[in-house]
């Protein structure tokens, strides 16, 4: 009886092992391959979906401040019973960073940016690559009513967008990573009421946080990995104003009041690689801009584009102003 028990005792031979180890070893490759891929895929549906937002947040914000360039706050019937009134008269400059015009672009040929003193805004210069025409900056002018302000309840704002490189990687040539960050920064004129009368010409001057100003800031991040921004102005016909409107030059002067429209385009690219491989050689991937030249990338990050039209919506010809 024994024996017979030990006969009828049923088990693997090496052969059916080896067999469904590779057998089983298959399945699991074929298990993390399909893992990998959907990984992969998830990962670039995140990469183009945070594209998409930074692009969106960033046209609202836009879209928002054009669209008040220009404004004026006549002053009507308010608590304070302040009468109608025309506007305190404005120092006439040909300086940008001091310019009272509704909107001032200046194109991608340097990185300036405010900062902020004890007394003072003063500009430094963030460029890195003196050759590089990255990211436009512009200066958005409108007013508003502050009540609670009883020396200037009219206010004036200029809110600024600008990029700064980015020095904290390198891409694969060892080089410093070409990517930018776009910050805002928002001023105030001060000139109490009266002062258009007491003296001539009128005195007053742009203040950021550091002067008082509570609704003010400075240099705040608005948006990062940035490739490129670029601003065109147009006049009614949809043409681009040349010369460039600019405070400048007498014939960047004359199209100040000019502006009806501004043509956006913003670039973003992944914060990680994208692409599986670098670019083959010869056969780059591009990004288009409306009148730089295109840029050539070999590396893995993606990157994508959009593009829009703001209507401005309160500049009107500078003799009404």
């Amino acid at each position: 009886m024994k024996k017979k028990f030990i006969k009828n005792i049923l088990g693997l031979t090496l052969v059916e092992i080896l067999i469904s180890l590779v057998v089983s070893s298959m399945m699991m490759a074929a298990m993390y391959t399909t893992y990998s891929i959907v990984n992969s895929t998830y990962g670039q549906v995140v990469n183009k979906a945070q594209i998409s937002r930074n692009s969106r947040d960033l046209v609202e914000l836009l879209i928002r401040d054009i669209r008040m360039a220009g404004f004026k706050y006549y002053l009507g019937t308010n608590s304070l019973n302040y009468p109608e009134e025309t506007y305190l008269q404005i120092p006439d400059t040909s300086s940008i960073e001091d310019s009272h015009a509704p909107i001032v672009i200046q194109e991608g040929l340097d990185h300036e940016s405010f900062v902020e003193t004890g007394t003072a805004h003063v500009t430094k210069n963030t460029k890195n690559n003196p050759l590089d025409l990255c990211c436009d900056k512009i200066h958005i002018v409108f007013d508003d009513f502050d009540q609670t302000n009883p020396l200037q309840p009219y206010k004036r704002y200029k809110t600024t967008y600008y990029a700064r490189p980015m020095d904290d990687g390198k891409d694969a040539q060892g080089l410093i990573n070409p990517r930018y960050a776009i910050y805002k920064s928002k001023i105030s004129w001060s000139q109490p009421r009266g002062n258009e009368t007491d003296s001539f010409p009128p005195t007053g001057e742009w203040i950021g946080q550091l002067q008082g100003c509570q609704e003010c800031y400075h240099e705040q991040l608005i948006r990062d990995y940035v490739e490129d921004i670029e601003f065109i102005a147009l006049d009614r016909n949809g043409k681009r104003l040349l010369p460039f409107p600019d405070p400048t030059t007498a014939a960047g002067r004359d199209n100040l009041y000019k502006i009806r429209s501004v043509d956006i385009k913003l670039s973003f690219r992944s914060e990680k690689d994208f692409f599986r491989l670098e670019a083959r050689d010869g056969q780059p991937r591009k990004v288009l801009g409306f009148s730089r030249t295109k840029e050539d990338y070999t590396d893995r990050y993606l990157r994508d584009s959009v593009v829009v039209t703001v209507y401005t919506r309160n500049i009107v010809d500078e003799g009404l102003f």
